[in-house]
């Protein structure tokens, strides 16, 4: 469903593919400042486009990285739990997702989280080798303990939280469906020496799999970042290269490149995969700068008709304007991103929706996108 190869104002094609790279980004030293102040990412509280790249290899403990004193992106930050958990859930000022899972942890768990992080949504281009941030970001929230138990729970999921003894091999304990996963995550971390004596977590997303964006894998790393900010030593921070190799082990069947999105992305920027774990490159995309929208198209009914309808949706877009359209992850799903003119996204949605009214079909899901940064700690 590619378009032609044609060059886009982005830094890349309108296919996906890349124009050209910027030089390789080392990770030693001072972290560089990965806001892109001339585009904020569209989603709801706030900007998503901050984030700590992590530093390179310092010799210290697998997991984690000097902290510098400073966030990369604003003041000094205190490492207390007043102001990074039970404070955020208070403070009317914080984005109402963090808000939330600072709040909720607390009330399922009796007391206020150490520390909150959020993750972005990741996806694709139509290129291979290339991944970018989404302006949505899933969020964890986690306090340590020391009684070798391990307490989950999820507002997605409000009936089935769990308390779980935490094991470092040997079968899974029983656990809903949806626990498995960052139990999975808790083991290998506690495995690495991350968090034996035990943790109090909460997971939350903003967007279902309904949207047709991976939900696993920005929930596996917003959760090994949390977990291991709590249980590491006094002044260090997680090592994100550490950390997705640690999840590249444990869950194998996971995509790698989004958990690379997730945790190194910058605003305005694709990542480019291949390069050494420490040394990244970047192409330039980012549609609004340059007057285009990218948006997420989500057919819905019968997971049997996704091909077909997504197939007559791209059909309505293209005819209607849309420059080019691709799977946002490695298999094909329920959805699309489509590339377009913002003076085309009106006549863009009009049409698909009237194509599919007209057959009685349910209307697609549109989401826009904004190219966001990596995953942070909020404060």
């Amino acid at each position: 469903m590619g378009a032609a190869a044609r060059t886009g104002p982005f830094g890349v094609r309108a296919d996906g593919s890349p124009v050209a790279a910027e030089p390789d980004a080392p990770t030693t030293g001072t972290p560089p400042t990965v806001r892109d102040r001339g585009a904020a990412p569209a989603r709801r509280g706030g900007a998503l486009g901050r984030g700590a790249a992590d530093p390179g290899p310092s010799g210290r403990v697998p997991g984690t990285a000097p902290r510098t004193g400073a966030r990369p992106d604003g003041p000094d930050r205190p490492d207390t739990a007043d102001l990074a958990g039970g404070g955020l859930a208070r403070r009317a000022t914080a984005d109402p997702l963090f808000r939330l899972v600072a709040y909720a942890l607390e009330a399922a768990h009796g007391r206020p989280p150490a520390a909150v992080w959020s993750a972005p949504y990741a996806f694709r281009l139509g290129s291979p080798g290339l991944v970018a941030a989404a302006g949505w970001p899933t969020a964890a929230a986690a306090a340590p303990r020391d009684d070798g138990l391990v307490r989950l729970s999820s507002l997605g999921h409000p009936a089935d939280s769990c308390d779980l003894p935490l094991t470092l091999s040997g079968p899974l304990p029983d656990a809903p469906a949806w626990a498995v996963r960052p139990y999975t995550v808790l083991r290998a971390l506690a495995r690495a020496g991350y968090g034996r004596g035990g943790t109090d977590l909460h997971v939350q997303g903003s967007l279902t799999g309904a949207a047709g964006l991976a939900t696993a894998e920005p929930a596996d790393c917003a959760v090994a970042l949390a977990v291991t900010d709590v249980h590491a030593a006094p002044g260090e921070r997680p090592d994100r290269v550490f950390l997705a190799q640690l999840l590249a082990g444990a869950l194998p069947e996971g995509d790698d490149g989004l958990r690379r999105a997730v945790f190194h992305a910058r605003p305005g920027r694709a990542l480019l995969l291949g390069a050494r774990p420490r040394r990244r490159r970047y192409v330039a995309f980012d549609p609004a700068a340059s007057g285009a929208r990218l948006v997420l198209m989500a057919v819905r009914g019968e997971a049997a008709d996704h091909p077909r309808e997504l197939a007559r949706a791209v059909s309505c877009a293209r005819r209607a304007g849309a420059l080019s359209a691709w799977q946002p992850g490695r298999r094909p799903g329920r959805s699309l991103l489509v590339l377009l003119p913002e003076t085309r996204l009106a006549a863009v949605r009009s049409a698909v929706a009237g194509d599919f009214r007209g057959r009685d079909r349910p209307v697609p899901r549109f989401l826009n996108i904004a190219v966001a940064g990596a995953a942070r700690r909020e404060e």
